[in-house]
């Protein structure tokens, strides 16, 4: 834990063109004007302060009653500092608040984040979209809190959370730190800026809450594809005005990499009959973290997820032949073959 063990360049090019910049031409914005949904993330950060100067018990049941399950989480399995049946993780976490590095992380979350009205503004926009198109689905709550560096989005019952510092921005020194650089290395860390808290927590949302992986029938990398594919473009509809280098977590060069790219990627799935293959060994290089893909294009000049960003440009195909589909439809589709099949993804 990096707050009681420690007790503990530059940002990336984003955009190259104007093309890059927008996927609007795979969106179909829908009026959500109607839709009575506002989203004001509470400021957990700031109301744990209390604990410096009033009662600890005292504020802690105050907390504990308003952020329900999150505060109980945070305590236990975030920041670590013990159960709450046991009164000691107060003063424990007392010393945390004390610590040098914890105020020092304080003092530029503070800075960079005095209020979140740009992610207010997102999230209520997200989460119209969200609710459009399903109309039943109860939207967590939404915290910011200082982790540690330790947990990004975590999802629980009711809420979702914001890990403030873990988006302080791609050239932040704490980044730099040997403990963060060797969980987090610089081609993950070039993504913790404030622009990219939206797109990742509605992806949390995606993957964890409304569409698991674990429903997905096969564990062949087509099976994965689709199912990543589906989940982009879930992120397409609640995010219709998004950049693509946002949703994708790529850099401007690494998505005209892909663009560019499209056919060659296609044919070298084809040609290595990595479409069915099932060993988790082989696969994962193509839908997992990493700088570049080995084994395509010139000087790890490649961009990495290959099997995710062709995933969504066969759904995004897909749909733009079937106008009929609904969202709610394709993502419970489960049938990859019949998504390719029609989907007629045969990239020039």
């Amino acid at each position: 834990m990096i707050f009681i063990s420690y007790r503990l360049k530059q940002i990336y090019l984003i955009f190259l063109t104007t093309a890059l910049l927008t996927s609007c031409r795979h969106s179909k914005d829908v009026d959500v004007s109607n839709i009575d949904v506002t989203v004001t993330i509470d400021r957990f950060d700031q109301d744990v302060e209390a604990m410096r100067k009033q009662n600890r018990e005292k504020v802690a049941a105050e907390l504990e009653k308003k952020y329900g399950p999150f505060y109980r989480d945070f305590m236990e399995r975030i920041i670590q500092v013990g159960s709450l049946r046991d009164t000691g993780y107060l003063q424990t976490f007392g010393e945390v608040l004390a610590n040098q590095p914890y105020n020092d992380v304080k003092h530029e979350v503070d800075s960079i984040y005095p209020n979140l009205n740009q992610q207010n503004e997102e999230l209520t926009g997200a989460f119209k979209h969200i609710k459009y198109y399903y109309p039943q689905k109860e939207l967590p709550k939404v915290y910011a809190y200082i982790s540690g560096f330790g947990v990004q989005t975590p999802i629980g019952e009711g809420y979702v959370g914001i890990s403030l510092d873990m988006f302080l921005g791609a050239d932040s020194k704490f980044y730099n730190a040997p403990a963060i650089r060797e969980v987090n290395p610089k081609y993950i860390s070039r993504r913790f800026t404030p622009n990219h808290i939206t797109p990742r927590i509605i992806e949390t949302i995606a993957r964890e809450d409304m569409f698991p992986e674990t429903n997905i029938d096969d564990r062949s990398m087509l099976s994965r594809m689709i199912y990543n594919g589906r989940i982009m473009y879930f992120m397409d509809r609640a995010l219709p005005n998004m950049n693509d280098t946002l949703k994708m977590g790529y850099t401007g060069k690494q998505l005209k990499w892909c663009n560019d790219m499209r056919s060659e990627i296609w044919g070298y799935f084809l040609e290595d009959k990595l479409l069915y293959e099932t060993d988790y060994d082989k696969i994962q290089k193509y839908l997992g973290e990493s700088p570049f893909t080995p084994g395509l294009g010139d000087k790890n000049d490649s961009s990495p997820r290959l099997a995710v960003w062709t995933g969504w440009q066969i759904v995004r195909q897909y749909m733009e032949r079937h106008p009929e589909v609904t969202l709610p439809e394709l993502m419970k589709d489960r049938d990859a073959e019949k998504i390719l099949r029609e989907s007629k993804y045969r990239p020039e």
